[in-house]
């Protein structure tokens, strides 16, 4: 290749890098901050309650999963109001530590239930759902209740392909003017 292709090419690399940049970087510095904040989540309390503990391991102790399940609702309307929806989304049983958590599906509170006694060992906020929701554009499709994960998929197909061009772009302006050099001599 002759010099002023190369240079032709290091200056297009440059423009789409600097346009990507520019378009982007709102949306790079919110995927890098949750993402920072997903990896820490297990470490720093404020974004993930602890798992608690129940008294027994031993699950033919457990009271049935829909008596657990009433429990936290129950637990969940008392602090909430009679407003907030009960909907489950999934159950979290932890026989290694004898609770279950009960997790909602129309927003970020949980319940950690004893699985024997039906005890209710926390009531938390799942800051660490909301930021995995941000993360990936979830928050977007709940908001506006898009069917199907249509704007994660979206979303998440154009920062892939974006970041791709960015890092690939990113080495070839490294790398290119070393090359250039080298042609020099």
């Amino acid at each position: 290749m002759d010099k002023k292709k190369h240079a032709y090419i290091l200056r297009g690399t440059r423009r789409i890098h600097r346009q990507i940049g520019i378009i982007l970087f709102l949306f790079f510095m919110m995927v890098g901050g949750t993402g920072l904040l997903l990896g820490w989540k297990k470490n720093v309390e404020v974004l993930q309650h602890p798992t608690e503990r129940g008294i027994s391991e031993k699950m033919e102790e457990w009271l049935p999963l829909d008596s657990l399940v009433h429990i936290a609702d129950k637990e969940l309307i008392a602090r909430k109001g009679m407003e907030i929806s009960s909907q489950l989304d999934k159950l979290d049983a932890r026989p290694d530590k004898g609770m279950v958590k009960i997790i909602y599906k129309d927003h970020y509170y949980s319940v950690q239930v004893d699985a024997v006694t039906g005890m209710v060992l926390a009531f938390e906020y799942r800051t660490s759902d909301l930021i995995e929701h941000l993360h990936d554009g979830t928050f977007i499709d709940n908001l506006f209740k898009i069917p199907g994960g249509i704007f994660k998929l979206i979303y998440t197909s154009i920062l892939s392909v974006s970041l791709i061009t960015f890092a690939t772009t990113g080495f070839w302006l490294w790398y290119g003017p070393k090359v250039m050099r080298k042609k020099r001599r």
